[in-house]
């Protein structure tokens, strides 16, 4: 254990300045709090030797913040189908039939007409642009978890889903407007 201790010592000795780096790039304290435990743990889980232990925070501390500003831009697919008011899709009304609990028959047989449709506009999406939407939107996963499973970069992932996005709510619009019109 004496590799912990050594770790350990180093984090302790470079705490306050990357304490201060994080918080002077963060708004909210619970955040720049919650960055520096995640790139402490992170650390902890390295298994090949870090030579420059405060670099190397340092660096996880920064691509942490980078990350969780893409994310807090990334808007939920229901977010893609705003637009105009005379043209806005009810993103809420779509969430609630896709992902609620059925009142009626009617609700449903809209829910089950929805999934079918979205699992047929789905498959026409080419593969890469399928499986980030459906990992990112439908499973839960982070795009730097799916980076890291996939070799693809985050910029490449968003790219795909972004795509996908688009296609998507084309033809979830003209369903919709099949269905109220």
């Amino acid at each position: 254990m004496p590799q912990n201790s050594l770790l350990m010592s180093a984090i302790t000795a470079c705490r306050t300045k990357l304490n201060a780096f994080i918080r002077g790039r963060t708004a909210v304290r619970e955040d720049a709090d919650d960055i520096l435990q995640e790139v402490t743990y992170k650390l902890m889980q390295v298994e090949q030797p870090v030579e420059n232990v405060a670099a190397w925070l340092f660096r996880a501390a920064r691509n942490e913040m980078t990350d969780r500003a893409r994310k807090k831009r990334e808007l939920p697919l229901a977010d893609f189908f705003g637009g105009s008011e005379e043209n806005d899709f009810p993103e809420d009304e779509l969430a609630e039939t896709l992902f609620g609990v059925p009142q009626t028959p009617e609700d449903e047989y809209l829910k089950t007409l929805l999934w079918e449709e979205l699992e047929e506009a789905l498959a026409e999406l080419p593969d890469a642009q399928r499986e980030v939407f459906e990992k990112t939107e439908l499973l839960g996963y982070s795009y730097n978890e799916l980076a890291e499973e996939s070799g693809s970069s985050v910029q490449t992932l968003l790219s795909r889903k972004h795509k996908a996005v688009l296609f998507l709510r084309t033809r979830l619009r003209n369903l919709y407007d099949e269905i109220t019109g």
